[in-house]
C-alpha cells in the first residue's frame, strides 16, 4: 500500500511538471496566409536580459497549461506589444502566461506575425489573421487543452494591445478568405497601455506607421481606430494604463473605456499616476499589483470558478 501511495504520489508530480512545462505549436497546419517567399528571417535578440522577436515568418503558439489540480477551464491569449516591430515575449508574454497559470487559466503566447511587405502579401491584415486564428485553434483543440471553448480571452500590451482590441471589435467579418465557421470573438479583452487610436492626436507613430503606412487614407485610419469600431457585441474589458506614459497616451484608454461605456460594454479600468510604458506587471511607482485587480476582475465574472 505505502509503494502504491509512493508511486501515486510521484505520478501526480510528473504529471503537475508536464502541465507547467511550455510547448510550441505552429499556427497553421500548413501555408501560412497572406504570405509570400522573401528572404525574411526571425531574428531574436537579447536586450539586456529581455527577448525580442522580430521578423516573424511562422507564427506560434507557446501554451502554458494550468496544473491539473487549478485548471477551471478558461483560457487567456496574450499578444506581446513592440510597436508593430518587434514582439517583447518575456515580460508582456511568458512571465505573465506564468501568473495565469496561478490563477488556473491555461495561456498562450502569441508569436504574430509583425507587418512586413516583403513577406506578405497585405502586411496591414497579417497580425490581425493571426490573432483570429489562434483564437479558432485554441476552440477548436479545447479539449485537448483541457479548456471551455466559451472561456477564451485575449490580452494585449502596448501594439500587442491594439492587435487585441482589433481583434475584439472587428471579430463579426473575419480577414483572410478562411471558410472555417469558428467564432473569432474572444469571450473577454484585457488591455494593459494600449494603442487603441491611429488618429493623428493620439496615435503611436511607430504603430501605424508599420501597420498601415505614412500616409493611411481617412478609411484606414478609421478602421483601425479601434475606439470607432467599439460595438454592443465588444466583449467585456479590463483596462491598464499609468497617466505619465509619455509613447502610448493614457488617452487611448480613456476613449476605449467611454466608448464602452456608451455601448453599455462591462468595463473597468485602472489608472496610475505614475509608471511610464511597457512595465508589464510590475509598475515599479506603486505598491499595488494590477495583476490582483485583474485576477479580483476574473474571478467576479465568472472565468476562474471551475
Amino acid at each position: 500500500m505505502r509503494k502504491l501511495l509512493s508511486f501515486l504520489f510521484c505520478l501526480t508530480i510528473v504529471t503537475t511538471a508536464l502541465a507547467q512545462t511550455p510547448s510550441v505549436i505552429p499556427l497553421y497546419a500548413g501555408l501560412v496566409p497572406d504570405s509570400k517567399p522573401s528572404k525574411v528571417q526571425e531574428t531574436i535578440v537579447n536586450e539586456k536580459g529581455k527577448i525580442r522577436i522580430s521578423n516573424v515568418v511562422q507564427p506560434t503558439l507557446t501554451v502554458y497549461r494550468a496544473a491539473p489540480d487549478k485548471a477551471n477551464g478558461t483560457a487567456v491569449i496574450i499578444c506581446p506589444g513592440g510597436g508593430y516591430a518587434r514582439l517583447a515575449v518575456d515580460h508582456e508574454g511568458y512571465d505573465v502566461a506564468k501568473r495565469f497559470n496561478e490563477m488556473g487559466i491555461t495561456a498562450f503566447v502569441l508569436k504574430y506575425r509583425l507587418p512586413n511587405a516583403q513577406s506578405q502579401t497585405d502586411k496591414s491584415i497579417a497580425p490581425l489573421l493571426d490573432a483570429q486564428q489562434a483564437i479558432r485553434l485554441v476552440r477548436q483543440r479545447a479539449k485537448e487543452f483541457g479548456i471551455n471553448q466559451a472561456r477564451v480571452g485575449l490580452m494585449g500590451f502596448s501594439a500587442g494591445g491594439h492587435l487585441a482590441s482589433t481583434a475584439g471589435t472587428h471579430f463579426a467579418r473575419p480577414v483572410g478568405d478562411t471558410k472555417d465557421q469558428t467564432s473569432v470573438r474572444p469571450d473577454f479583452l484585457m488591455l494593459l497601455y494600449p494603442v487603441i487610436s491611429f488618429s493623428d492626436s493620439l496615435m503611436h507613430a511607430g504603430s501605424r506607421n508599420n501597420l498601415i503606412g505614412e500616409k493611411p487614407t481617412v478609411e484606414q485610419t478609421r478602421q483601425y481606430s479601434n475606439e470607432l469600431q467599439v460595438s454592443g457585441q465588444t466583449p467585456p474589458t479590463f483596462l491598464v494604463h499609468a497617466q505619465d506614459d509619455a509613447t502610448v497616451p493614457v488617452q487611448n484608454s480613456l476613449v476605449f473605456y467611454e466608448a464602452c461605456l456608451k455601448h453599455k460594454v462591462p468595463v473597468e479600468m485602472h489608472l496610475y499616476p505614475k509608471g511610464g510604458h511597457g512595465f508589464g506587471m510590475n509598475n515599479a511607482t506603486t505598491k499595488d499589483n494590477w495583476t490582483d485587480r485583474l485576477q479580483n476582475w476574473l474571478d467576479a465574472a465568472g472565468w476562474l470558478a471551475k
